[in-house]
């Protein structure tokens, strides 16, 4: 299919529409390329209040919002409404959990720079647009995020959303889509971006490792990158000597990258 189309074409494809590659890494039974995203549907509409209306207690917590696949909110120690905190959004990989995120590595890369974490499951194995449209996964993060608010003094101008893999592809899509929340999106080793709308221009933050053979970097991230800062998104991109992981290293990066927007 690649080999009919020139080089800013596949790009365009790439930005707009999806890779078949990622579609068959996850094991979808719809490719994602073959129906146009609902705008309505990927739109979050939490947003951080005035005050919070609860005392957190540090440490990692179920959000408690599903009996089944649910999640979980991390505070870290370093947390105090008195001054408001950035939050970051962690999205896991096709097949996996919210404990994907949550290794007890997480607060050594959280709590130096207090940095409130919701890391919500999808509804299925994999991301729903993945499959084939936005919906129930965007509605469950809306809740996730409105329970941060409430739990939480978030700064506004500080919300970011992350993922591996799958989740770093649904969080360049719902991050491009919901730029007016998300000031920053990264993404560790994506396969595709699919917005429903570009309502703005986030900071982009992307990293994969040159030996992933599940998402191969030529055919994903190389092509995703020349993609976005064709249409002049500001990009910071950082290749590993890795395969298909996410270190607490590059993690790290990742953050870094976040707060000093």
């Amino acid at each position: 299919m690649t080999g009919s189309m020139s080089r800013l074409t596949r790009r365009e494809f790439l930005l707009a529409s999806g890779s078949a590659i990622a579609a068959a890494a996850c094991e979808s039974q719809t490719s994602a390329a073959q129906t146009p995203p609902s705008v309505d549907r990927a739109l979050l509409k939490s947003r951080p209040g005035s005050a919070p209306r609860d005392k957190p207690a540090p440490g990692l917590h179920p959000l408690g919002l599903s009996e089944g696949r649910d999640g979980f909110i991390y505070i870290p120690a370093s947390y105090s409404a008195a001054k408001a905190s950035p939050l970051v959004v962690l999205l896991h990989g096709a097949g996996q959990d919210a404990r994907e995120w949550a290794r007890p590595e997480l607060s050594k890369l959280l709590d130096p720079v207090s940095v409130v974490a919701i890391i919500p499951e999808s509804r299925w194995p994999t991301w729903d647009m993945i499959y084939s449209d936005y919906g129930p996964d965007v509605r469950f993060i809306d809740q996730a995020l409105a329970l941060a608010f409430r739990k939480c003094r978030i700064d506004p101008k500080k919300i970011a959303v992350g993922g591996f893999s799958d989740g770093a592809t649904y969080a360049l899509s719902l991050g491009i889509t919901n730029a007016d929340l998300f000031s920053t999106v990264l993404a560790f080793s994506p396969g595709f971006v699919k917005p429903a709308a570009k309502r703005g221009k986030p900071r982009i933050f992307i990293a994969h490792g040159i030996r992933d053979q599940i998402l191969p970097i030529d055919q994903t991230s190389r092509e995703i990158v020349a993609a976005l800062k064709e249409k002049n998104y500001p990009v910071r991109y950082d290749e590993f000597d890795g395969p298909h992981t996410v270190t607490m290293e590059i993690a790290r990066k990742g953050i870094e990258y976040f707060l000093r927007g």
